[in-house]
């Protein structure tokens, strides 16, 4: 089976790196997926979801935003930030939303407000819980903890 070269870093650390069988990305353009000898591209990211295949398992990363590279052999994403599924808690990721939420509603009629800020954050907030909200899906239940 073909194999790519795989590696999401973001400013902090390096979130992955492995051989990977495909690599699936939200871009500004729309959900991409990237297998073996695919063209060189080079493409934004949006908030979403990263879905990474092995031979053995799929990974979940969420991401804020960043920039996904395809060489002959290799992917990489440059992120504004990572996390994989299992690190992020769902209950603190609806609650930043919430909140982020709540003060877009409050700020409707201020002129000190940062929209596209709150926007940002809210994406951000909202594909950390379906990052980890398919991982449970996948794993099951009963191997989550």
């Amino acid at each position: 089976m073909n194999k790519i070269k795989f590696e999401i870093v973001t400013p902090e650390r390096v979130v992955l790196q492995e051989n990977i069988t495909q690599v699936t990305v939200p871009t500004r353009e729309g959900e991409i997926t990237v297998l073996p000898n695919h063209i060189p591209l080079v493409a934004m990211l949006v908030p979403g979801v990263v879905e990474v295949k092995t031979a053995e398992r799929t990974e979940i990363i969420s991401v804020s935003g960043g920039l996904l590279e395809v060489l002959k052999d290799k992917v990489v994403i440059l992120a504004d930030t990572a996390e994989r599924a299992h690190e992020i808690d769902i209950d603190r990721a609806e609650e930043a939303r919430a909140k982020a939420e709540k003060l877009k509603l409050e700020a409707v009629h201020r002129d000190d407000v940062d929209y596209a800020s709150l926007r940002l954050i809210i994406e951000k907030e909202m594909a950390r819980a379906r990052a980890a909200k398919k991982w449970r899906k996948i794993k099951g239940p009963e191997n989550v903890s």
